[in-house]
């Protein structure tokens, strides 16, 4: 089972991912991405999709044409987990 990261190993983590920010009033971390137009935004979020399905681990987002918003929680650890962490790094690497 996938445990909640500790307040020490999640501060560490997101020391390493400098654009997320934590979601006030959740164990959770966001970021906001803006792309050339729509084609690009969907182009990213097909990729991110991708990865999510092989971790079975799928992130909460919305997409606005060019702007694509993304929330990370482990819902199964009530809270980050280094699941959480890999996923957010996978998809620093493709912007």
């Amino acid at each position: 089972m996938v445990t909640k990261l500790d307040p020490a190993a999640r501060a560490a983590a997101l020391a390493g991912l400098a654009a997320w920010r934590d979601v006030p009033g959740r164990d959770a971390i966001a970021r906001s991405f803006r792309f050339a137009d729509f084609n690009a935004a969907f182009g990213f979020m097909t990729r991110v999709a991708l990865m999510a399905e092989r971790m079975d681990h799928h992130p909460e987002w919305s997409n606005v044409y060019d702007r694509v918003e993304i929330t990370l929680s482990t819902h199964d650890a009530g809270g980050v987990s280094a699941r959480d962490v890999t996923l957010a790094r996978f998809i620093d690497s493709l912007v």
